[in-house]
């Protein structure tokens, strides 16, 4: 019915999206003229459980049991609960429909992400608990209209940024038409955009989300985030990327999580009354930290994204955590305690966001469960201490994501074997690929 009324709110919109994230958070999805959005409203929509499990040039996964073997079924895809929403980057007035993957039989599908997300959502619920979510997306602007990928021309000034500018109020005016457009955008889609930064690289910025009660919620506003920051720079001649690393020279971008949690009265069960936190705090820290390296697979899914994940270069490399410190993997930032919150540094702005809030959740709550206390915080460098390593090659993690005890307790069975074939396939056409076309392949893909 909420959808039925948006349509009829806007009876501007000639045409409507319907559309579901696979595995590499892409879109997948069909075209429907608006005076038939009525039946994929109804009676959903339908298209094969493969399409949840393609590689990232949107090809089938070879030998993939979704595929020949079992006669490529369909799936029946409904409407989330997000409902409607305009695309704003288009020409022609649009609508989204964002929709996630069932059985005919009504099942949820264990390889849609957002169901992923949704079991340790009912994992946290069957404990009267409940996470709160912000996440902080890094990307670029990008000129890639030449043999190199440069930043975009100032529309003000007509020049280009020579270097990084750390939170530069010059860097963000110079491209003020562009985020105007964008805050704008989030307003109409109900996306929570908060403060937006220039970053360290050339022609990079982070915006933040605000927090969400709602995991859910706050899974698709990142997903959503992404897909409109990439087709509304595209309207305004240029490109924008998430891709973990897309200059050698300059750190990456990073998709940084931060969650709480709240037991049934609404109060922070991080919270002690004290900077240390609680001990359901620091439990949760430790499975984050034991799940860190079987997950890794889920924050750097891309051959790109192991270049972000060096030494010194704004990534965490090491398996660790710390009080108000950057350079650990988990940080637990300072503040007044009744906001007591872990800061999860991993992932890259690549990511699926609905794997990745997932891991994270999924990880702190193992450790919840088994109730076990972390190693002590590190203080200083992180790059310079003897600490366990995340792993740094693509290959490597794709192993410990199949293999990982913390991650079975995550995830499902056929989503794993899912990822781990689609990254496996990614990973042989890789090996044939220069790296000009390797950053093509990912500049407007992820």
């Amino acid at each position: 019915m909420q959808a039925k009324n948006w349509l009829r709110k806007n009876p501007q919109v000639r045409t409507i999206r319907v559309a579901a994230a696979d595995l590499n958070g892409q879109p997948r999805g069909k075209r429907v003229p608006g005076r038939f959005a009525d039946k994929a409203i109804e009676g959903g929509t339908r298209f094969p459980l493969s399409v949840m499990n393609l590689d990232i040039w949107g090809e089938d996964i070879e030998d993939s049991p979704l595929v020949l073997a079992s006669g490529d079924r369909d799936g029946v895809l409904q409407p989330t609960e997000r409902g409607f929403m305009p695309m704003p980057w288009l020409d022609t007035p649009t609508g989204l429909l964002p929709i996630w993957m069932f059985h005919e039989d009504g099942r949820p599908y264990e390889g849609d992400p957002r169901h992923a997300l949704n079991t340790v959502v009912k994992r946290y619920k069957a404990r009267g608990l409940k996470p709160v979510v912000a996440v902080e997306l890094e990307f670029f602007l990008i000129d890639d209209s030449g043999r190199h990928l440069q930043v975009p021309q100032s529309p003000r000034s007509g020049k280009r940024r020579k270097a990084g500018e750390i939170l530069s109020l010059r860097a963000l005016d110079q491209f003020d038409h562009f985020f105007t457009e964008l805050y704008d955008a989030c307003e109409v889609m109900d996306i929570p955009a908060d403060t937006a930064i220039s970053e360290a690289g050339v022609g990079q910025f982070e915006i933040n989300l605000m927090h969400q009660d709602d995991a859910l919620r706050a899974a698709d506003d990142a997903w959503l985030f992404k897909m409109l920051v990439k087709g509304l720079a595209r309207k305004h001649g240029f490109a924008a990327s998430f891709m973990a690393k897309p200059y050698e020279d300059y750190a990456g971008s990073g998709m940084h999580m931060h969650f709480s949690v709240l037991d049934e009265d609404g109060n922070n069960v991080f919270d002690d009354g004290t900077e240390r936190g609680s001990d359901t705090m620091l439990h949760a820290v430790r499975g984050c930290l034991d799940a860190m390296s079987g997950s890794t697979l889920i924050f750097a899914p891309h051959d790109n994204s192991y270049a972000r994940l060096v030494p010194n270069a704004h990534a965490p490399t090491g398996v660790a955590w710390a009080y108000e410190n950057r350079t650990a993997a988990i940080r637990i930032p300072s503040g007044s305690p009744v906001a007591r919150r872990i800061e999860h540094r991993v992932a890259g702005g690549d990511v699926n966001p609905y794997l990745m809030i997932a891991a994270v959740l999924g990880a702190a709550l193992n450790g919840i469960e088994d109730g076990q206390m972390p190693p002590q915080p590190i203080s200083g460098n992180a790059y310079k201490a003897n600490l366990a390593q995340i792993p740094d090659r693509w290959d490597t993690a794709i192993d410990a994501f199949e293999s990982d005890p913390a991650v079975a307790r995550i995830f499902a069975p056929e989503l794993i074997r899912n990822f781990v074939m689609t990254k496996r396939q990614e990973f042989r056409y890789f090996q044939e690929l220069t790296e000009k076309e390797k950053t093509e392949v990912y500049l407007d893909t992820v």
